[in-house]
């Protein structure tokens, strides 16, 4: 994992992708060793918000010192709605990079599934990038705003699934990878804890080796409030139980490692003392 670094950024550009989805690049240290799959904490320039908001990185321009991230606008008076509004030349501050990203090693040379769900579709567009196999790029989004597209055109085979139909196969990405008949020796993957359930049970019924990244949970980034702690097969020297910091630890896991688990699942851990509560740590 690279050394973290807290620096002030520059804006370097930003637009609006789709509704409520921006793109920002923003002139860093944190591209010279940043990795497909990790993510960086943005600070506000706002005093009354302490924490972190992390987000993931999308691209990656080593030769200029440029990172781009691709987020999306969670509610009113939010952190990310503060991001929104910032112009060329503003400046906040950063940590990263952080985490651990996506092995590319593992897919040399393989045929390889390339998934993103959602706002989990940027982490993938450097991956893609870097990724020296076949590429099989599947995207799941909510309906024609399948913003980045062009850009994933240009690094693989795309594939797209909307849950109106609009644009390609109707439905979600395992939909889209059986209306296809697509195969692949190895899945990468990041989106919303039901698509990557489902991944992970599909890789596992047809024995493909899986990774997958939860960036979704992750609450402040710095592993200080244990809000992305998820169940996990071995057991954390931190907390000394069967749980992993996302933020920590991952956020790319493979798949085997780690539990992903239902609303109903979950709250059945927390009353058993097993998992610790978001809610309780924020």
């Amino acid at each position: 994992m690279a050394a973290r670094k807290r620096e002030t950024v520059t804006v370097v550009s930003q637009e609006q992708l789709a509704d409520g989805i921006f793109s920002m690049w923003i002139q860093t240290e944190a591209a010279k060793t940043a990795r497909p799959g990790q993510f960086i904490s943005m600070y506000t320039n706002d005093g009354s918000k302490l924490l972190p908001r992390p987000i993931s990185i999308c691209e990656i321009d080593t030769e200029t010192s440029k990172l781009r991230v691709v987020y999306r606008v969670t509610a009113e008076k939010t952190g990310t709605e503060q991001f929104s509004k910032m112009k060329a030349g503003d400046t906040l501050p950063i940590i990263g990079p952080l985490g651990n990203g996506f092995p590319l090693e593992a897919g040399k040379g393989k045929r390889a599934f390339l998934i993103g769900g959602g706002i989990g579709v940027p982490p993938i567009l450097e991956l893609a990038k870097q990724l020296d196999c076949e590429k099989q790029i599947i995207m799941g989004y909510r309906d024609a705003d399948t913003f980045l597209k062009e850009q994933f055109e240009e690094n693989g085979t795309v594939y797209i699934s909307t849950e109106d139909g609009s644009v390609g196969t109707k439905g979600n990405v395992i939909d889209a990878i059986r209306a296809e008949k697509l195969t692949a020796d190895i899945i990468y993957a990041c989106g919303p804890t039901p698509m990557l359930k489902a991944l992970k049970t599909y890789a596992m019924e047809n024995g493909i080796e899986c990774y997958i990244s939860l960036e979704e949970k992750m609450a402040c980034g710095i592993g200080a409030c244990l809000g992305c702690v998820c169940h996990s097969k071995g057991i954390d020297e931190h907390s000394n139980v069967r749980n992993k910091r996302i933020c920590k630890d991952g956020p790319v896991f493979r798949a085997e490692e780690v539990e992903l688990l239902t609303p109903d699942e979950q709250r059945e851990r927390i009353a058993s003392g097993i998992m610790i509560k978001k809610e309780e740590q924020a």
